[in-house]
């Protein structure tokens, strides 16, 4: 199987860790609206997993592979490491700058990184002290 076949196959939405934060947040009993669709074609900077519009919060669900969460040592790709490391470095200034635009905004947000749907007891308290507070 090529690289280009493997990677088509990564999902960007309505990933494994994505669905479960969405069933965490709805059996808290809270509504939202997905991917940071907002009126008028007007959609939120990184489109955002989860938005609660009211509350002017949003939450990213991120793998921490794609977005190099420090959870683990790092394995790098053997193939094309330049391109990989150009690749990992813009995503996580995508990240930076997308998530200062929404804090210009007025917007507040919480990433919930993929190695922490392991506990959803810890996670589910999480989300309910953001979406709370």
């Amino acid at each position: 199987m090529s690289r280009s076949e493997i990677m088509s196959r990564i999902r960007s939405k309505d990933t494994k860790p994505e669905l479960l934060v969405r069933r965490l947040i709805r059996s808290l009993g809270y509504g939202y609206t997905l991917h940071g669709k907002m009126a008028k074609g007007r959609d939120l900077p990184g489109k955002p997993d989860v938005v609660f519009k009211a509350r002017k919060k949003v939450v990213f669900v991120n793998g921490c592979f794609w977005h190099q969460h420090d959870c683990r040592p790092r394995k790098e790709p053997k193939t094309n490491p330049d391109f990989w490391k150009k690749k990992f470095e813009r995503n996580v200034q995508r990240d930076l700058e997308n998530r200062a635009a929404l804090e210009g905004m007025g917007w507040r947000f919480l990433t919930v990184w993929e190695c922490e749907i392991k506990d959803e007891e810890k996670l589910r308290a999480k989300l309910d002290k953001f979406i709370n507070n």
